[in-house]
């Protein structure tokens, strides 16, 4: 068994770096630049935005061009850190912005929303520079999956599991509870050196013994392993929202909305709380701190998975019994990503609820989800194939009868 993997110490010198993606960016009335008006919104499908007066329309600013994050990673060196993925200092949610229009005073929950209008003269107050407490990203991608697209991706994952779903769930199912919600990830970039040593075994020959044609013998050459290397990872994708990050399967299926990754998150636009429109979002309330950890895991899972084309040859496999990681320099961006949701509690035997998701990516309608399902028809099914497929069938009763009993 493989030691964990060792990880280089980040230092206060190496976190030193900060890229400003709100330069330009105010609080306030966020205007049309042909007419003036506020009334903005997304046109989905694209990276535009249309004014609901004039019906001028304008694109949005790419975030990689812009800030070019597609460029220099095998160079970065220490952290650089994007200013919507500054360490969050204020946890309250509300923010009070002075009206460009009247000068009222107008208060945004950031938990729920960026904008609103002002009480008094109506126009539309928009939250597009950072604050403190993590709710505005650097960048944002787009919804492209519209909601009647999403609905069928919904039904068509449900179809496919009819049979055994409950009867609740299909009498309650609801298409106009699939929803749309932008969620906080980070995304980073990592310019790394990974080093993995352990054994290795090259397959000689195999062989029979006379006298003896039920025992099989294998001959091999065994050496010692290790594999060097420096690695670039471009746009690896993390949760930054506390809730999606902890998953607990007794309780939800949240865990689902990781299976329909990746996005393509090199489209994403400089963040305007215009593109969010009638679309819901949630406030990103972890650090890079809380997600590091989990960051260096995957980069150790990305090195071991590219190491596995210059090993072919050791055809009795390779074990790594010490691994390392040094971590040159990494780029954080926060982002929010469009996702479609539906949702059903289930009451489970023992009186406590599940909540179980169905998630689609909102660019390009990958589905994955988790449907309760009636365990009588599965237990039905094991038995009947019980009678003619011997062991296979018996495991596939113990599964459903453990799963009857615990609910």
């Amino acid at each position: 068994m493989g030691s964990m993997p060792g990880f280089e110490p980040e230092t206060p010198a190496f976190r030193g770096k900060v890229l400003d993606t709100s330069a330009n960016k105010t609080n306030g009335l966020n205007r049309c630049p042909s007419c003036g008006s506020t009334e903005i919104s997304p046109v989905y499908g694209t990276y535009d935005l249309v004014c609901g007066h004039c019906r001028q329309s304008w694109t949005g600013t790419s975030l990689e061009v812009e800030q070019g994050l597609g460029e220099g990673i095998h160079a970065l060196k220490g952290r650089v850190t994007a200013s919507g993925a500054a360490r969050i200092t204020d946890t309250s949610t509300l923010v009070t912005l002075k009206c460009g229009g009247c000068g009222a005073e107008v208060v945004i929950n950031t938990a729920t929303g960026h904008q609103r209008r002002c009480h008094w003269c109506r126009q539309t107050l928009s939250l597009d520079a950072q604050v403190p407490n993590g709710a505005v990203p650097d960048g944002i991608l787009p919804f492209y999956v519209s909601w009647e697209q999403a609905v069928g991706h919904v039904k068509q994952f449900l179809a496919k599991r009819s049979y055994f779903a409950s009867d609740d769930f299909k009498r309650n199912f609801i298409p106009h509870n699939v929803v749309g919600v932008y969620l906080p990830y980070l995304v980073v970039d990592g310019n790394i050196r990974a080093r993995l040593d352990g054994h290795g075994e090259i397959l000689k020959k195999t062989y029979k013994k006379l006298f003896d044609d039920k025992t099989v013998y294998y001959d091999a050459n065994a050496y010692r392993v290790y594999r060097e290397f420096d690695l670039v990872v471009d746009d690896l994708i993390v949760e930054s929202s506390s809730h999606r990050a902890a998953i607990d399967p007794l309780v939800n299926t949240n865990n689902v909305v990781n299976a329909i990754l990746p996005f393509d998150v090199k489209n994403m636009v400089a963040f305007e709380s215009n593109f969010i429109g009638e679309f819901t979002s949630e406030k990103r309330d972890l650090d890079i701190e809380h997600a590091l950890e989990r960051v260096q895991g995957k980069f150790m899972t990305l090195a071991r998975q590219k190491v596995v084309e210059h090993i072919g040859h050791y055809n009795r496999g390779v074990r790594w019994d010490a691994e390392q990681l040094v971590v040159h320099g990494t780029r954080w961006v926060s982002v929010y990503l469009p996702v479609w949701l539906y949702s059903h509690y289930e009451r489970q035997p023992d009186g406590k609820w599940m909540l179980h998701y169905i998630a689609v990516n909102g660019r390009n309608g990958q589905t994955m989800g988790s449907v309760p399902f009636q365990k009588s028809k599965l237990l039905g099914l094991a038995l009947v194939i019980g009678g003619s497929t011997g062991a296979a069938a018996l495991l596939l009763l113990v599964v459903a009868l453990l799963v009857a009993a615990t609910g």
